[in-house]
């Protein structure tokens, strides 16, 4: 499991480890390590021309000692300081002894240019609100080098905790991070700008708590969790979902919903709606009822909502079981909130950003520019889980009661951008919907099918074009590659 922390969790945790450790030790861990993973991009280090951007406090104060350890074996080491009169003077020291030298922002264009490696020490985690105009400037300068940039614990310009970016920031193709991850590293659009991120272990991890605030899932896990039929199982212990989706004008989204739900280990599916006979017509094995939701027959969970239209009555049904619900599409829009806040089963609500953004009144951009608030309000507003979909999935459930930690937000990352096609999402649904019937939680089910689609996803594409039809026909061999 690949975790992340808040900032103050990490001071919290650094100050405790510092008092039981000589001074300067935990700066020196992490320059090794940085230092360590420089010399690696670089391949050959003497000779090689470095620029160090430094603005003051600790992060740039592990960069300076970074390039002094470089500048030691012969690289060529320049930095660049933002705020000479506020720069770690020991880190200054050990560069200079290292014959490593310094320039002024405004003289930083030369040095760039001739750079083989660019380090980003500018601001480090707790930095808000995007940079300041100099520092601004000199991520534009770096954008348009070839240097390889590397990180110090997270790009400037991103936001640790919520890995929103606010403006200009620096693109890095390496972050190296110290003790543990931060949110940002594991959230779009931050994510995007972090490039690879490498972990040095500096001995924080006795200090951290046990409940982190992200939590991202590996092939391990999710195995764990993934319902494999016993000797005495029959369909209803598999688990029967209710895929109540699709219209006449989108017979389409009930078929890809059924089609997820039978790819992702269901017993059997019971089908309500307009689109029976096209449901029939690509899967026979379809318990089909034209009697409405409530009269179907027996189910584990339900799912909602894909194609459905303008009909609210199957949503209101659906909401009114005591069974869990997952909610999606035009279900997401015809159900009432305080339905689903009076539901005592677990309900799951599965919307994209463009969703995510009318349930919430706010417009799409600030959901994919902030998606970790989106999704946190949206479980507060609801008291349900929330599967918000995008580059970056992330499920987040309702917050806990008063004292009690909160679970953390889960995210997932195997998706691919092939996944954005038409009927990837009522897949989802039908997968999702499927291992809530067999008896996951909502928080299980939701990260599980994300973790499952997205590797479908990539294993129906390869780098080349593919429909939902397709994600849905590879949900069996990327149960398999995860249980392998």
């Amino acid at each position: 499991m690949r975790t992340a922390y808040s900032v103050d969790t990490v001071r919290t945790a650094e100050r405790a480890l510092m008092e039981r450790l000589p001074d300067g030790t935990l700066m020196q861990r992490a320059a090794a390590g940085l230092a360590t993973a420089c010399a690696q991009l670089l391949g050959r280090v003497y000779g090689a021309r470095v620029v160090l951007l430094v603005g003051s406090g600790d992060n740039g104060g592990d960069a300076l000692y970074a390039g002094a350890r470089l500048a030691a074996r012969g690289a060529g080491v320049t930095a660049v300081l933002l705020s000479p009169e506020r720069v770690h003077p020991g880190g200054l020291a050990a560069l200079r002894r290292a014959g490593g030298t310094t320039a002024a922002p405004e003289d930083a264009g030369p040095p760039l240019r001739r750079a083989r490696l660019v380090v980003d020490g500018i601001v480090g985690i707790g930095g808000r609100g995007g940079l300041r105009p100099k520092a601004a400037r000199l991520a534009e300068l770096v954008a348009e080098g070839d240097a390889a940039v590397v990180a110090v614990d997270l790009p400037s310009g991103v936001e640790a905790d919520t890995g929103e970016v606010r403006g200009p920031a620096i693109r890095a193709d390496l972050t190296v991070t110290f003790g543990t991850h931060k949110p940002a590293h594991l959230i779009d659009p931050a994510r995007e700008y972090a490039g690879s991120v490498r972990l040095v272990d500096i001995g924080l991890g006795p200090e951290l708590p046990r409940t982190p605030v992200l939590e991202s899932p590996q092939h391990a896990e999710i195995a764990a969790l993934l319902p494999v039929p016993g000797a005495e199982s029959d369909k209803y212990r598999r688990g029967v979902v209710g895929i109540a989706a699709g219209s006449a004008r989108y017979p389409g989204a009930a078929v890809l919903a059924v089609a997820g739900a039978l790819r992702g280990g269901a017993g059997a599916v019971r089908y309500v709606g307009a689109a029976g006979e096209a449901v029939l017509a690509r899967f026979p094995e379809t318990l089909v009822s034209d009697r409405g939701p409530a009269k179907a027959g027996r189910v584990q969970a339900w799912v909602v909502g894909p194609g459905a239209g303008e009909d609210a009555s199957p949503v209101a049904e659906v909401l009114a079981a005591e069974v869990p619900v997952l909610l999606d599409a035009d279900g997401l829009r015809l159900a009432e909130r305080d339905a689903v806040r009076a539901r005592t089963a677990p309900t799951l609500l599965t919307p994209h950003a463009g969703e995510a953004a009318a349930l919430l009144s706010v417009s799409r951009e600030e959901v994919e520019g902030a998606r970790l608030t989106a999704v946190r309000e949206l479980a507060a507003r609801y008291r349900a889980t929330v599967l918000l979909k995008g580059s970056t999935t992330l499920v987040a459930g309702e917050p806990g009661e008063p004292g009690e930690p909160d679970a953390p937000v889960r995210v997932n990352a195997t998706g691919t951008p092939w996944l954005a096609t038409a009927g990837s999402g009522d897949v989802l649904s039908g997968l999702a919907g499927s291992l809530l019937a067999a008896g996951l939680s909502a928080r299980d089910a939701g990260s599980t099918a994300a973790h499952l689609h997205g590797l479908a996803g990539r294993l129906a594409a390869r780098g080349a074009p593919v429909g939902a039809h397709d994600v849905a026909e590879a949900i069996p061999r990327a149960w398999r590659s995860v249980g392998e």
